[in-house]
């Protein structure tokens, strides 16, 4: 609404709105600020409360499990007979090795032998038809009576014309003639006795002895077959009794190796299967080779089986145990009872209180000389007949009450007792076996556990 007559100053006033004031914004602000602060606050400490609850549960359910025993199956560390050894692959190889091939060629008459069965050296086992080579044997010998008949002729006529010559009838040419006659049947006759020698050989070629005792494999060539001379390939035999391993060892340990073997001129190996678990045989190491592989930095190694039970077959992969060392009373405990911490290896020894008539877990340092399968030797840190945990570590802590049993092999008696009386090489199917695969650590000076209880204990705590 205007009005007329009034100054334009005063309308524009009046069309202006009034404002609120600042201060008020400012305290809406706050108050909004306030709440959301108040609410935050009540969420962290609703979230710090729960933790804290749960903390508390978790404490109190550990310390429930604490004082519930905790099954758990146990061996005896125990001393027996055991050995250090070196360990590699090993190939068996027969310790002489035959194929046999003709000599002469011709027809292969029907064999003598039967395939798969021992021969003896000299033993015949294939005969080629000899009737060509004889036959040559006869002409030969026929040459030789012929000659031998021309010579007893020149010699006859040397004797007349020597006796004209003495009398002055025939002249000193003729006589020489027939001197040179003479020697050129002789020369003959040599000749067919070389000849002769020929087709003798030839002829006793027809039949093939074995050249060594040994085993005799499948029959290459069916009898009936023209066989060519120094070219087919008619049968393999193999020395089985002896045989050879071939195996190689890394460069550094063969010092120690060849130490040994000048030292004590016998080192005895063991022939393992493919698994590592059932021994095969026992040999003692023959040599090592003149040089080192510079491919690969091993050196190859012989080692020498009487395999009187042919338990050991050509071409044959096989684990090798070098022997280095006879430990007599040798500390050792089951391989299952090896634990690895930050600080090394230990176990867990279970500890009997008679009066209180309970059980405890505690962890122990150990000093690792040597893993050997089933079974580990120790340098240091247990006692014979202490107790040590093979199965259920997984869910012990230090102090923790435990339900000892003892651990079982497969036949049903305690590993325990069946370590007492197993010695090295010995097969077993218990925890507490005798020796077994060599592992990783399957070398002598193997990594030593640490000795700080303490630290162990530290570590599982956390």
């Amino acid at each position: 609404m205007s009005i007329e007559g009034a100054p334009e100053s005063y309308l524009a006033a009046d069309s202006i709105e009034p404002q609120p004031p600042a201060h008020k914004n400012s305290r809406v602000r706050f108050i909004v600020y306030l709440v959301l602060v108040t609410a935050l606050g009540l969420i962290i400490w609703q979230i710090y409360k729960n933790q804290k609850q749960n903390a508390a549960n978790s404490a109190s359910q550990a310390a429930a499990l604490m004082g519930r025993p905790v099954p758990v199956q146990v061996a005896a560390a125990a001393e027996m007979p055991m050995p250090i050894f070196l360990t590699a692959l090993g190939t068996v190889t027969p310790y002489m090795s035959v194929t046999v091939k003709a000599r002469v060629s011709g027809e292969l008459e029907p064999v003598k032998f039967t395939e798969g069965q021992q021969v003896r050296q000299g033993e015949t086992i294939l005969v080629i038809d000899p009737r060509p080579y004889k036959a040559a044997l006869d002409q030969a010998k026929g040459t030789l009576l012929h000659d031998q008949a021309l010579l007893k002729n020149a010699q006859a006529e040397f004797a007349r014309y020597k006796a004209l010559f003495d009398a002055g009838v025939v002249s000193k040419e003729a006589m020489e003639a027939d001197e040179a006659a003479q020697g050129q049947y002789q020369g003959a006759i040599a000749s067919d006795k070389a000849a002769i020698e020929a087709a003798q050989l030839q002829l006793d070629w027809c039949t093939i002895h074995s050249p060594i005792s040994g085993k005799i494999g499948l029959r290459l060539v069916d009898p009936g077959n023209i066989i060519t001379a120094n070219t087919t390939n008619l049968v393999v035999i193999n020395q089985y009794q002896p045989i050879a391993v071939y195996f190689t060892l890394p460069e550094d340990e063969l010092p120690q190796v060849l130490g040994k073997l000048g030292a004590e001129k016998r080192l005895s190996v063991e022939a393992y299967d493919q698994g590592d678990t059932q021994k095969l045989a026992t040999g003692t190491l023959l040599t090592a080779d003149n040089q080192i592989d510079t491919t690969t930095g091993t050196a190859k190694l012989k080692a020498v089986f009487d395999n009187q039970d042919q338990a050991l077959f050509p071409n044959q992969f096989v684990n090798i145990h070098l022997v280095m060392e006879e430990r007599p009373n040798a500390l050792v405990v089951p391989s299952a009872a090896i634990q690895s911490g930050n600080q090394g290896s230990f176990v867990w020894v279970v500890d009997t209180d008679a009066a209180k008539k309970s059980s405890t877990a505690r962890m122990q340092p150990v000093k690792v000389a040597l893993a050997e399968g089933q079974v580990t030797i120790l340098d240091s840190g247990l006692q014979p007949g202490q107790q040590v945990v093979v199965d259920g570590a997984d869910r012990l802590r230090p102090g923790q009450i435990v339900l000892a049993s003892a651990a079982r092999q497969r036949g049903g008696q305690p590993a325990g007792q069946a370590a007492a009386g197993q010695g090295a090489g010995q097969s077993g199917g218990g925890p507490f076996a005798a020796p077994r695969a060599a592992s990783g650590q399957g070398r002598p000076g193997a990594p030593a556990g640490d000795k700080d209880n303490g630290n162990h204990q530290k570590k599982e705590q956390q």
